[in-house]
Formats: C-alpha cells, sequence, structure tokens
C-alpha cells in the first residue's frame, strides 16, 4: 500500500493566508499602541508629576486595558462559540481602526490629554476581548486536520513575532513623529480587517441550545480546571510573566536610567523581536517536537535569568550599559518565542473545537493579566520600590514559580509531543494493528 500523502501547507489555503497576515498586523498594531499609550501617558505625566508619580500611571494604563478583559472573558468566549468568528473579528477590528485614527488626529492637533489617553486604552480592552478569542479559535476551521498542528505553530509565531516586534514599531515611529505611530496602528488595523474581509465562510463549530448560556461560560473555566496540562501551562505564563514584567518599565529605563530617550526606546523596545524573530526563523527548518513540556519549563527560567540580567544593566558602565541590556532583551525575546510556541501548540491541540472559543479567552485573560496586568504591577512596585527592584525582583519571582510549577504539575515534565492522548494512544494501536 502506498503512504498517504503528505498535508498540504496550511500557506496553500487561501483564507489562512488572508488570516495570518491580519494576525500580523493586528498583533502589531496592537503591542505598538501599547507602547505608544504608555510612553505618551508617562511624559505628559511627568510635565507635572515625579518620577514615581508618572510610573504609577503607567500602571493605570495596563489596568485600564486589563479589566475589560477580567470583566467581560465568560462573555467573549461563549460568544466566539456561537457566532460567526469572522464578524466578531470584522467588528472589532473596525472599532480599533477608528479608535488608533482618533488617537493620531487628536495628537496631531495637539489636545491629546491623560483622559483621552485613558478612555481610549479602555476602548481597546473591550475590543481586545471579543476579538482575542474570536481570532485565535478561527484558525482551526480554516485548514484541514492533518494541516493543523502547522496552522497553529504558524499562528502562535505570527502573534509573538507581532507581540514582541510591535513595542519596536511602536517605539521608532513615535520617535520620528508621535501621531504617526497611531497612525501606523490604525492602518495596519485596516489591514488586519481587509485580511478578515477576504476569508469565506467557515464551518461553525457545532452549538448547544440545550443549556443555560451561563452554564456554557463555566464550562469554558471548568475545562481549563480538569485539564491539568492547559491549566498548567496558562497559569504558568501568568504568574511569570506577570511578576517579570521587564518591558513595561521600558519607558523607565529609556528616559531616566540609561538617558536614551525615544530613539533609544525604539532600540530597546525592537531587542526582544530580534530574539523572537531569529527563534521563529529557527523553528520555520527545526520546529520543536520533542520533550516539549521540558523545553518551556527551561526557557521560562532563562526569561527570567535575563530580566535580571537587564534589571542590573544601570549599574554597567556607561559605554556598555545600553548593549548589555539590548543582549539581555534579545535572550528574553528568544526564551519567550519557545515558551509561547509551546504553549499555544499544547493549548490548541489539546481542547476540542466547541471549546476552543472559551479556553482561548480563558487564555488570553492570562496573557493579558501577564502582560496589561504585568503592566499595573510593575508600575506601581516601581512607584514604591524603584524601576530596579522591581525588575530583578519579578525575574527571580518567574524562576521560582517555575520550579515550583514543575513539582506541582508533572504533566509538563511528562509532555513529550504536542499531541494529545487519545490521538497517541490511536497511533500506538494503528502501530500495533500494522
Amino acid at each position: 500500500m502506498k503512504d498517504p500523502a503528505p498535508p498540504r501547507h496550511p500557506l496553500h489555503y487561501g483564507d489562512f493566508r488572508a488570516y495570518l497576515i491580519g494576525r500580523v498586523c493586528a498583533v502589531l498594531a496592537q503591542y505598538a499602541m501599547m507602547i505608544v499609550l504608555a510612553w505618551q501617558a508617562y511624559n505628559i505625566a511627568r510635565e507635572t508629576m515625579d518620577t514615581a508619580a508618572a510610573a504609577a500611571q503607567l500602571g493605570l494604563i495596563g489596568l485600564a486595558q486589563f479589566l475589560p478583559l477580567f470583566l467581560l472573558t465568560p462573555v467573549t468566549g461563549w460568544v466566539a462559540d456561537h457566532y460567526d468568528r469572522r464578524i466578531i473579528s470584522r467588528l472589532t477590528l473596525t472599532l480599533l481602526t477608528i479608535s488608533a485614527t482618533l488617537l493620531a488626529f487628536a495628537t496631531y492637533e495637539g489636545w491629546v490629554s491623560l483622559p483621552i489617553i485613558f478612555t481610549i486604552a479602555v476602548i481597546v480592552g473591550i475590543s481586545r476581548a471579543f476579538n482575542g478569542p474570536a481570532y485565535s479559535a478561527l484558525a482551526p476551521n480554516l485548514v484541514p486536520r492533518e494541516a493543523l498542528p502547522t496552522a497553529i505553530a504558524l499562528s502562535s509565531v505570527a502573534m509573538q513575532l507581532g507581540t514582541i516586534v510591535g513595542p519596536a514599531v511602536g517605539g521608532y515611529a513615535y520617535a520620528a513623529q508621535p501621531w504617526g505611530a497611531y497612525a501606523l496602528a490604525a492602518a495596519l488595523y485596516a489591514v488586519a480587517l481587509t485580511g478578515m474581509m477576504m476569508i469565506g465562510k467557515v464551518p461553525q463549530p457545532p452549538r448547544d441550545t440545550t443549556r443555560h448560556p451561563i452554564r456554557q461560560m463555566i464550562d469554558g473555566l471548568s475545562y481549563v480546571r480538569t485539564n491539568r496540562l492547559v491549566l498548567a501551562t496558562i497559569t504558568l505564563d501568568l504568574f511569570a510573566v506577570l511578576l517579570a514584567g521587564a518591558t513595561a518599565l521600558l519607558p523607565v529605563y529609556a528616559r531616566d536610567l540609561l538617558h536614551v530617550g525615544s530613539a533609544g526606546l525604539g532600540h530597546l523596545a525592537a531587542a526582544p523581536g530580534i530574539g523572537a524573530g531569529a527563534t521563529a526563523l529557527f523553528f520555520s527548518f527545526r520546529p520543536i517536537r520533542t520533550n516539549v513540556g521540558n523545553k518551556m519549563l527551561v526557557a521560562v527560567v532563562i526569561f527570567g535569568l535575563s530580566t535580571i540580567a537587564f534589571g542590573l544593566t544601570p549599574f554597567a558602565p556607561a559605554n556598555i550599559a545600553v548593549e548589555l541590556a539590548i543582549v539581555s532583551l534579545v535572550v528574553l525575546g528568544s526564551a519567550d518565542m519557545v515558551s509561547v510556541f509551546i504553549r499555544q501548540s499544547l493549548i490548541q491541540l489539546h481542547t476540542p473545537d466547541a471549546m476552543r472559543g472559551r479556553v482561548s479567552s480563558v487564555s488570553q485573560l492570562t496573557i493579558s493579566a501577564s502582560n496589561e496586568l504585568g503592566e499595573a504591577e510593575s508600575g506601581f512596585l516601581t512607584a514604591l520600590v524603584g524601576p530596579m527592584v522591581a525588575v530583578i525582583g519579578g525575574g527571580i519571582g518567574a524562576i521560582i514559580i517555575t520550579l515550583i510549577w514543575a513539582r506541582l504539575f508533572p504533566e509538563l515534565r511528562l509532555a513529550r509531543t504536542f499531541d494529545p492522548p487519545d490521538i497517541r494512544a490511536a497511533d500506538h494501536s494503528q502501530e500495533t494493528a500494522q
């Protein structure tokens, strides 16, 4: 008997290509706006406040974006599992495009202010709360099951590249022209919207009409709680990145510790993207396939160590401090890329399609908690103990959390491949039968 033909690459499918381009652009715009919102708010605050009070504004900006996600997570996941995920994404991308355009206009005209920035931050948080689960859960509907692992990996890589390269794009654009940074974000959102409009009709997951919507919302949380591997991967990222939020304090380091200004902020923000991009390129040729759980744990430890190294850079000689900071952030981005690649692949492949929207909403909540809430934690902690103590302590905390999780969740250490147990068992049975 001839061997079955290998599955076509996900990029062979036009809908997935449109989806992937849109996802890259949307995440680039999202994280470019996040760094610009923080930098602009910090600069406005520093005109009338001291460093500690201005740093607290960074915390409030993160909180303004996180609270809508926290409050809406059960609803947004249920919506993504019961309505057309394309339409949800189209509506939210339209709102995000309008928000970025408004900030560009306000900055250009000179009437941008902290209340306007905080209001837009809340709107962005609400839009992302609905957009994230729909976008994440849509990818598996665009390719056949055989091509799904590669599609999920590409989607994860695209998201992570956007997550880490986005701040660099925002930092450089803001250095060139503050209003232009928001205009660029609006253009990227518009491209993402165009890509989403190009996706044709896709299969919808089966909808449970026999149970109350609230009960179904709770089902998503219950699934995460009872699937220990999914729970471990989600919560490890939550606590590790929540503590080690070095990138949240880049404006403080750029302006007040390393004294490199907005141009230097772009260099610092670009550094994690360089590490992530190089790692993603390596994965395109040599993807991770074995011993995935232990590799994820090691990656998070390296993430914590590089965070500590970055925190210590102001103590380095002035002529090499910036270079050391950039190298530390490059390693940080590379380690984060490994962790996210493994985590997202495990979560998607261990979750049934009918539940993907709700599980994706929980995953998004933890990612946002580790990013936006991490910004809030870093900002408030900086106001209390200073930026260097906050960053170094966070890196140490991330390492401690990883060691605890390795012991609490042996499922992580035992995860050898991305395949769920039922698929591995079926493969084993087929081999035995042959």
